[in-house]
Order: structure tokens, then C-alpha cells, then sequence
């Protein structure tokens, strides 16, 4: 009788395990890369080894996705009774947003709106018209200010006249950002990444593009539905509790239902990637990754067999894993940013030996907000100083 053989890889910070079931007994040399190319921590995969022996692969201790394969760009698929996944793509290399509808009443209630663009609204009206069982869109909720989510939220309730519900201080960062595209704001942006140690050319790259939120949202909605945290409302006749979570944004809305055993995470949590914690010039001396941690650590109070339904990556179950690692993530960061820091350096000089890899403008920019966000929680925390040079850029260094 052939046995069943096991070994352990480690990527990253998920176990996995291969389990194998030769017809013949058969060694498995664990280091063929013919595996571990299509290793992916907490997917299960069915195939055989080269053709010949049968193999899947589990988790152990970690995360278990959910559902499948994602739906295309604007198509949804049920993955419950009365709620509907949805995604809408994005222009960039995370390239979807997931947006959740819940059949509520004779409508549907609309968790996040993607972002603002000629593509969005084409799938959208196709959505509206051909995709929703013949029922109006009732309810929009945002769980933040970001325009992927809150990008096409003017619009949907300008066609559907759907009530739109956000906290306040997201609606208000919309607001403001939406309506604040004069020079004052590219000066702002521009005087935070020459302090951060920005180029001449990058800096002249930002004046160049100057404000885009406004190209990217439509009108948001002068109006709202305040929701704050721990408030509870139905959808579809079931309770959701809002959990509000900060750090990726000021008071971002997550909702759980306790009752279908559902946590709609938003950006606050995500599965294969660390949601953005970042400095910007409206707050340059903020401490957002201090918010961040300590919303980690809320959240560990939620109940961990709920499904996570995040806005990018797969569904997925193990919350308490999932929010362990990202705190295990940023405490090696914050060691990683504070050894860079041995010698003076920018905040440019420490996000290029961080992050070590090439970087478009794009990509820089969020990297130097990650890594302004990380010095200042050091900061904050005595571990490393600030000063200022001759040429109005900081230098940090380690205490």
C-alpha cells in the first residue's frame, strides 16, 4: 500500500503542506521548484507531479479561501443566499476592487462603488440594467474615503436615487479633496515629498500632475447617512454592526454580522498584501501605523470563524491569523526602518533600502508615505530622532 508523504514549506509567514498519495512509494524531493511555483499559501491546488502522482495541497494554521475563482470585471456571482460579489477593475497593479451587494427588501444595498471612469459606469449601467434581478439599487454605503471606493458613489445615487450612508469624517475627506484642486494644495504635496528628500525631476513630476482626486471621483454626494461605530442597522432583514478602523483611513466603516457569520473588512484587512498606512501632507506629522496597530489589536476581539469579505484578494476565513501576521509584518518593519536609520538619512534613502526593489513615480510615492508613517511612529516611540538640514529636507537617525 503506497503511503502518503508530507512535507512543509514555508513563503513568507504562511505554512502550507503538501500532501501526497504516490501510487508506488515515491521520495519527493521537497526543493523541486516545479512545486513551489504553484505553492500558494492557503489555496487548495489538485494536479499531479509531473503527470504522474496525484498531489493537493492544504493549509495548516492558515487562512482558508473562499469560493472559488473572483467573478470578472463587472459580472457578479452569488456566494450566499441574497448576497452577490461584484468587482470592478482598477487601472494599476492591484487591479480590482471587490464590492459586495446584499438583497435588501425589494432592493439591493451596495457595500463600496469602485473607481470613477468611462469602463466603471459602461459595466455599471450593464450591472443596473441587467444584473440586479430587476431591483433598484436602494442603499450605498462607503466604507471610506479612498476613490476606489467612494469613486462612482455620486453617481450611482445621482441614476438610482439610492440613500448614501458613510461616517462622517470619510464623506468630509471626500469632500474636501474633491473640491481642494488649486495650487495651494500641489504646494503642500510638493513641500512634504522635497522634506521627505524628493528629486528635483520627481518633484516636478507632482507639480505636473497636481490634484487628481476630482478626476477620479464623481461628485460626491452632498449629503449622508452618518454612520459611527458601533452602530447597528438591518440589511435584508439581518443585523450588521458597524466596527470602525483607522490608520488606513480616519474612521474607515467595516461591518460584521454576527447573525450570517460576515465581516466585510473593507481595506483594514486583506489577505495576500499589508493595506497602505501612509503619511500625507494634510497630516505630516500623523501616526497613523500607532492607529493602525491599535485597530490590530480591536479586531481580535471579532469573532474569528467569520468570513472575511475584503475589498481586494479572495474571501477568505482566519481573521485572527490574518491580523496576527499583519501585526508580526510591521513590527519587522519598524525594525527594518529603524536599522536603516544607523547613519542620517532621508525618508527617500530609507524607503529605497526598505523597499528594495525599482519603483515608478507611483509606486515611490506610496513608499515614501509607508516609510514617513513608520518613521514617525519611531519617532513617537524615542527610537529614532528628526532634524532638519540646510536644504529643508529631514534627516532621521537612530537614537
Amino acid at each position: 500500500m503506497a503511503r502518503t508523504q508530507y512535507f512543509s514549506y514555508q513563503a513568507k509567514s504562511s505554512f502550507v503542506t503538501i500532501l501526497f498519495a504516490p501510487t508506488k512509494p515515491y521520495l519527493f524531493p521537497p526543493a523541486n521548484p516545479y512545486f513551489l511555483k504553484k505553492c500558494c499559501p492557503g489555496k487548495l491546488f489538485t494536479g499531479t507531479n509531473l503527470g504522474s502522482t496525484p498531489f493537493y495541497m492544504i493549509c495548516r494554521g492558515a487562512m482558508e479561501y473562499l469560493f472559488g475563482d473572483p467573478p470578472d470585471p463587472g459580472a457578479v456571482k452569488e456566494i450566499a443566499p441574497g448576497l452577490q460579489w461584484l468587482r470592478m477593475p482598477l487601472p494599476m497593479a492591484l487591479d480590482h476592487i471587490n464590492l459586495w451587494l446584499i438583497e435588501d427588501g425589494s432592493g439591493w444595498t451596495l457595500i463600496d462603488t469602485g473607481l470613477y471612469s468611462g469602463l466603471s459606469q459602461k459595466l455599471w449601467r450593464n450591472v443596473l440594467n441587467n444584473l440586479l434581478g430587476g431591483r433598484p439599487l436602494t442603499r450605498v454605503i462607503c466604507t471610506h474615503f479612498h476613490p476606489d471606493h467612494v469613486g462612482m458613489a455620486g453617481w450611482l445615487v445621482e441614476e438610482t436615487g439610492a440613500e448614501f450612508w458613510m461616517a462622517r469624517e470619510e464623506w468630509l475627506y471626500a469632500r474636501v479633496l474633491a473640491i481642494d484642486t488649486g495650487e495651494h494644495f500641489t504646494d503642500a504635496m510638493v513641500a512634504h515629498y522635497h522634506r521627505a528628500g524628493g528629486s528635483p525631476e520627481y518633484l516636478a513630476k507632482l507639480r505636473e500632475r497636481g490634484a487628481f482626486f476630482s478626476g477620479i471621483v464623481s461628485e460626491v454626494p452632498r449629503s449622508i447617512q452618518r454612520i459611527r461605530d458601533g452602530d447597528a442597522f438591518k440589511i435584508g432583514g439581518k443585523q450588521w454592526h458597524v466596527v470602525v478602523g483607522n490608520g488606513h483611513a480616519p474612521e474607515h466603516t467595516c461591518l460584521l454580522s454576527r447573525e450570517l457569520g460576515l465581516f466585510i473588512s473593507g481595506d483594514i484587512v486583506l489577505p495576500r498584501i499589508s493595506p497602505h498606512i501612509g503619511v500625507y501632507a494634510d497630516e505630516p506629522d500623523g501616526n497613523p501605523l500607532r492607529d493602525y496597530l491599535e485597530t490590530l489589536e480591536k479586531f481580535h476581539a471579532l469573532p474569528d470563524d467569520a468570513i472575511v469579505l475584503p475589498s481586494h484578494n479572495e474571501p477568505f476565513r482566519g481573521l485572527h491569523k490574518r491580523l496576527s501576521e499583519l501585526q508580526q509584518h510591521h513590527a519587522e518593519r519598524l525594525k527594518e526602518f529603524s536599522h536603516a536609520c544607523v547613519t542620517p538619512a532621508t525618508a527617500l534613502d530609507v524607503a529605497k533600502q526598505v523597499f528594495a526593489r525599482r519603483l515608478d513615480s507611483a509606486q515611490l510615492g506610496f513608499a515614501i508615505a509607508e516609510t514617513v508613517a513608520h518613521l514617525n511612529y519611531l519617532i513617537a516611540d524615542e527610537q529614532i530622532k528628526r532634524r532638519t538640514n540646510e536644504d529643508g529636507v529631514y534627516l532621521y537617525q537612530k537614537i
